[in-house]
């Protein structure tokens, strides 16, 4: 299944889509939760009843109806792997790591598909980063690789947006990774039984229609059940919580001069199986708040 979320008239809803249309599951089961985190809570329960609510047909908007939102706008932690493909280590001249390095975009970086990146007042050193994004379905805690697969909803793309000058101004990468609208996810969550194998996936960033990331999900150092273990050794994950799972060759700052994001530059990641993610920048409003995310 392809689960998204969606606004229509003012309204959050949880749908599958179907071709160009998306089955409302309120409208279909009025009991159906409206909130993505809810619904995959759910679990087998949640699947039934997005699978019946497909089979019986009805009950269906054309996407074009309807704004498509973040798959999960309100996620409780997007974490993400830094350093997780060989030629972006080889591209950034750091070393190898022995063991995932995770650090935290925070929630409020949430943005839909679509939506505008801001370029900030801060800083011109935008750059993007197109990652396969892990979604979480259960509650879990010390997760073995072997078992990672049975906590995983789905997949879904993520732009980890990244200010590189306040990324290095601290060891730790919380603030340039962290800016309001620096986290694009969707445009939905592909469960893995549609997906299939989340280890041989071509993943294509462009800007502007130009070719900046090409490479292959066979290509991470950790895949994505090893993140899961080495996260829940430490943490209890929940439904709806994202990992970004570390972006390929091709980001701005490795090229000379720096190709940095402006306003006006629109990204478009793809990845096979899952779909494409466009969203462009705009500049930062003066005024905090002006821009609605998720």
């Amino acid at each position: 299944m392809r689960l998204a979320s969606f606004s229509f008239e003012d309204t959050v809803r949880v749908g599958v889509v179907v071709d160009d249309e998306v089955v409302d599951l309120y409208l279909a089961e009025p009991e159906a939760p409206t909130d993505m985190c809810e619904f995959l809570a759910l679990g087998e329960e949640g699947r039934v009843m997005a699978e019946f609510a497909v089979e019986r047909g009805g009950n269906r908007r054309p996407l074009s109806d309807v704004e498509l939102l973040a798959p999960v706008p309100n996620p409780r932690k997007f974490l993400a792997v830094g350093l997780n493909y060989g030629d972006h280590i080889a591209e950034t001249g750091a070393q190898k790591p022995s063991m995932p390095t995770i650090f935290t975009k925070q929630v409020s970086c949430v943005q839909r598909p679509g939506g505008g990146v801001h370029i900030p007042l801060a800083s011109k050193a935008v750059d993007y980063e197109g990652e396969l994004g892990i979604v979480i379905g259960e509650t879990c805690r010390h997760v073995s690789a072997d078992e990672a697969e049975s906590v995983i909803a789905g997949y879904t793309i993520v732009n980890d947006v990244s200010v590189r000058d306040f990324q290095r101004h601290t060891p730790q990468f919380t603030m340039g990774k962290s800016f309001d609208t620096h986290g694009p996810v969707g445009p939905v969550i592909v469960t893995g039984d549609e997906l299939g194998n989340p280890h041989v996936l071509d993943i294509q960033t462009r800007v502007n229609g130009e070719l900046r990331q090409d490479s292959n999900t066979k290509h991470l150092i950790f895949n994505c059940y090893d993140i899961v273990e080495y996260v829940t050794q430490a943490m209890t994950l929940e439904p709806g919580d994202i990992i970004a799972t570390g972006t390929p060759s091709g980001v701005a700052a490795a090229m000379t001069p720096p190709r940095w994001l402006v306003a006006g530059d629109t990204v478009s990641i793809s990845i096979s199986g899952i779909g494409t993610l466009e969203n462009t920048c705009v500049p930062e409003p003066e005024a905090s708040g002006d821009e609605e995310h998720h």
